[in-house]
């Protein structure tokens, strides 16, 4: 390394100290995993992969109390593309005011958020079958507006989440709203509506979701169920899922999961999933690995396939 280098890099060092001691709290943390997954029917690709992230977090306190964290995920995994600063975020806590939080990049509204929360020790039940059919989401990528709020009663948070119009592919701004509640123990209700806007020059989509889970000692069970709506003829579809899992001990678990996708296009057949899931946890280390089966892929009658996964995550 040579010399203007090394004064830069002290120069820089210098600055973070600085910034740290007098302005904000700086924090590192971040998680490597290797995984190799597969599939029944298909013989091509490495099935190695390896992904990184790494999150640096700025927070510091405003004169009036509110405090302010910055956000910055760095990550790497085997796509060139996505080896980028992939989550940009500033978030407001204004205490029983609220929380606030602009995301430049990978945010998620309400609904987009909530993706598959059925209890699993692994993965969706329709995750690593190539062309499976998912959960419809929301609203969800960059310049956009996030509240919560969890102060207005004892368990319950109530949150909402605005994009703006990108003046070409969005034909209006996004909204999308929710209400969770969990004042009973182990229990967890929760309900999110809104039309995503993002999904072509001509379609909006208008989605709810509805979910309920509970844990009772070693056993947690859920079930969770969606509905699109959308201004394309027959493009409409339900989603439900049910969920079981089982802590075996305090460093394993196991679970089953099913889902189902009925889609109002008479052609399409339901699209089925069933997946089996187990971790084990070793301090900052995680084994998973799990094994699922999708009928009708996408709604293409007899379309089957079996898919399979396993991955070692190390988190630091």
């Amino acid at each position: 390394m040579n010399n203007l280098k090394k004064v830069g890099l002290t120069a820089l060092a210098g600055a973070l100290v600085s910034v740290s001691a007098n302005a904000a709290d700086v924090t590192m943390s971040g998680a490597a995993s290797i995984s190799f997954a597969g599939e029944e029917k298909t013989t091509a690709g490495n099935g190695w992969s390896m992904n990184n992230g790494i999150t640096f977090s700025m927070a510091g306190e405003m004169d009036n109390g509110w405090n302010v964290t910055v956000t910055q995920v760095l990550n790497d995994d085997d796509v060139a593309s996505d080896q980028v600063f992939d989550t940009r975020s500033l978030k407001i806590d204004m205490g029983d005011t609220g929380t606030l939080t602009f995301t430049g990049t990978g945010g998620s509204g309400v609904l987009s958020a909530i993706d598959d929360v059925t209890p699993t020790a692994g993965e969706e039940s329709w995750d690593d079958v190539t062309g499976a059919d998912s959960i419809p989401g929301g609203p969800s990528g960059g310049n956009m507006f996030h509240y919560s709020n969890g102060s207005l009663m004892d368990g319950l948070t109530v949150s909402a989440s605005y994009t703006p119009s990108d003046g070409a592919t969005e034909i209006e701004s996004s909204v999308d709203y929710g209400v969770t509640f969990t004042g009973i123990d182990g229990l967890t209700v929760g309900l999110a509506a809104g039309e995503d806007n993002g999904e072509g020059s001509s379609a909006a989509v208008d989605h709810t979701n509805m979910y309920v889970t509970y844990t009772m000692d070693a056993f947690s069970v859920g079930f969770q169920s969606s509905e699109s709506d959308s201004t394309t003829a027959s493009a409409d579809k339900d989603f439900t899922a049910i969920g079981v899992s089982y802590a075996v001990s305090d460093d394993m678990s196991v679970s089953l999961n099913t889902s189902e996708i009925d889609y109002e296009n008479s052609s399409l057949s339901s699209q089925e999933a069933t997946g089996i899931s187990v971790s084990y946890v070793m301090g900052g280390m995680t084994i998973k690995a799990n094994h699922n089966t999708v009928d009708n892929i996408a709604g293409t009658a007899t379309n089957d396939k079996s898919g399979y996964a396993m991955s070692v995550a190390f988190a630091y």
